[in-house]
């Protein structure tokens, strides 16, 4: 059930360097054609940076490792697409659906496949209701026990930060600032929370994986990627706007995997467009440095 493309096959048994990308950001996350654009932009950006890219989904059943540009266009329009967790894997390869993977469903496929190094935009977390929801991401269980390394800004600003960190500690998930010592929020950048750890380099960071696999140690470590300075945005702004956002989310009953998709939306669309801008803009920041550091663990190989 796991098809991988012929040039990233090659990329991989050739030890050249692979940066893997999830697809929920094209069939969830953004909508069309900026959802389109952006998947093509972050591919080009991997190239530019001389890595391979393997957007990862399911079409038709089949977990797809490296999707053609045909792929990604048809999930970037088609209609009634699944949301695929790692959870929902076997039930999309028997009845035979199409969608997009998560950053769980991402991380199984590339693991399987080989590749070490994931980049996405940020991680799913603790919801801020959990108290009440129990609404933990499947991504964080994913993170405690897939060994790959994953770029991200965080997790996003929607969840609750502190209780996202304290689980990923409960899991024994490494958390690396990446030129930073807090933990990216995100649209802002700053969280305010302290990381125990950073690196400068990718070299630096590809010694730490090294280490971790030479331990045997079967967990993620998880790299905090701030966004660009120049994208950021304003904390209190961004925090007005989520609490609108979950206000509306209670209002109308969304619940389970629509939550994430629904205010994503509503901040785009209450933002003037301002989030979604700084959201494609830290993807293609958070696949740059995946790029850098598949480099680093590359050439430590050849």
């Amino acid at each position: 059930m796991l098809q991988i493309a012929p040039h990233v096959k090659e990329a991989i048994e050739t030890l050249k360097p692979v940066v893997a990308l999830e697809s929920t950001i094209i069939t969830h996350g953004m909508p069309y054609p900026a959802n389109l654009h952006t998947a093509l932009e972050v591919e080009q950006v991997i190239k530019e940076a001389g890595a391979v890219p393997a957007t990862i989904g399911v079409i038709n059943g089949i977990i797809k490792v490296g999707l053609s540009e045909e792929e990604i266009t048809y999930l970037s329009q088609a209609k009634d697409l699944h949301k695929i967790s790692l959870k929902d894997l076997s039930v999309a390869a028997a009845k035979k659906l199409s969608g997009g993977t998560t950053v769980s469903a991402t991380m199984f496929a590339s693991y399987k496949a080989g590749i070490q190094v994931f980049a996405t935009g940020g991680i799913g977390g603790v919801h801020r209701d959990a108290r009440e929801s129990f609404d933990v991401s499947t991504d964080l269980e994913a993170l405690g026990s897939i060994p790959i390394t994953v770029v991200c800004a965080g997790a996003k600003a929607i969840l609750d930060l502190p209780a996202t960190l304290e689980y990923l500690e409960t899991k024994g998930v490494l958390v690396v600032g990446y030129k930073t010592d807090e933990f990216p929020a995100f649209y802002y950048g700053r969280s305010g929370l302290k990381l125990e750890h950073s690196v400068t380099t990718p070299g630096e960071l590809a010694q730490v994986i090294r280490e971790r696999d030479a331990l045997e140690i079967n967990k993620a470590i998880l790299v905090g990627n701030p966004p660009p300075e120049n994208m950021a945005l304003e904390k209190e702004k961004v925090e007005k706007l989520i609490e609108a956002a979950l206000h509306e989310a209670k209002a109308q009953n969304i619940k389970g995997k629509d939550v994430t998709p629904f205010l994503l939306d509503y901040l785009a669309k209450n933002s003037q467009g301002e989030t979604l801008e700084t959201n494609i803009a830290l993807v293609k920041n958070n696949a740059y440095v995946g790029s850098l550091i598949a480099k680093a663990l590359m050439a430590a190989k050849i």
